[in-house]
């Protein structure tokens, strides 16, 4: 007698494991992830920027229809990252929620499960030009400016004068490469031997081209665009030029400016 026709088990495919970049900053060795998060492994501390939680609900309040799952494609990602790297601290450098009625936004699962994380580490909210009072209702700490730890400055915006060791967002910075043919366009971290500026972590967030002066006046000396693909980050270099005409990194890099 033949056996019982049955449909064979399948493990699911792992993920692909991810590689991060070394940095190097005011003496402190940093990872950066591809995911656009940034990792202290001396102090197990976990830096991200710009979540926009409930950026799909805050355009739909005026009228622009997007998918509302942005809160829960950013809070998995993140929960990934997190169940990864067991960190003891998360820092969240402003703009954690896309208006000041974000955090009350949220529906009930995401919630839970965003307050779920808060409260498995030290959690700290800097606030942002977009959320200027995130919600305590989420737990973990609020701080109105910068937080020092040790040797490095974290906060929102970058400063214009700043000792070396400074951490920021706020710019959501981005460059578009064509590479024999195919255009591409990646967040990316942005560095130098004083500051790094962190890509957006946010699933909706837009994205402003590096060489815009917003973002390259801040490196007078010029800098590095470490580009976030899927599993691996690459290095550009943006070396300082004496007008807009700054060298071209692979074959062409395309302007992008879209919504912060």
């Amino acid at each position: 007698m033949n056996a019982p026709f049955a449909i064979p088990a399948h493990a699911p495919a792992p993920a692909p494991a991810t590689k991060p970049l070394a940095l190097s900053l005011a003496g402190v060795d940093l990872l950066a992830e591809p995911s656009g998060a940034l990792w202290w492994p001396a102090e197990r501390t976990l830096v991200v920027a710009d979540l926009h939680f409930e950026k799909g609900a805050a355009f739909a309040r005026r009228g622009t229809l997007l998918p509302p799952y942005d809160t829960r494609a950013t809070l998995a990602t993140l929960a990934a990252l997190i169940e990864r790297l067991a960190p003891a601290r998360v820092v969240a450098l402003g703009d954690s929620f896309h208006d000041a009625d974000g955090a009350e936004q949220i529906g009930h699962d995401d919630a839970e499960r965003l307050a779920m994380l808060v409260a498995h580490q030290d959690w700290i909210w800097i606030a942002g030009n977009h959320d200027p009072a995130p919600g305590p209702a989420l737990g973990g700490r609020i701080v109105p400016d910068a937080l020092r730890l040790g040797p490095l400055t974290l906060r929102h915006e970058a400063a214009r004068d700043t000792a070396p060791g400074e951490l920021s967002g706020h710019f959501h910075p981005k460059a578009g490469i064509s590479i024999h043919g195919r255009r591409l366009t990646c967040r990316c971290f942005v560095a130098d031997d004083r500051r790094v500026i962190l890509p957006a972590f946010g699933a909706y967030a837009g994205g402003l081209d590096v060489r815009d002066p917003a973002i390259a006046d801040l490196f007078p000396n010029g800098f590095a665009a470490y580009l976030a693909g899927k599993t691996r980050l690459t290095m550009v270099p943006f070396p300082k030029a004496p007008d807009a005409q700054r060298p071209l990194p692979f074959d062409e890099v395309e302007t992008v400016r879209t919504d912060r």
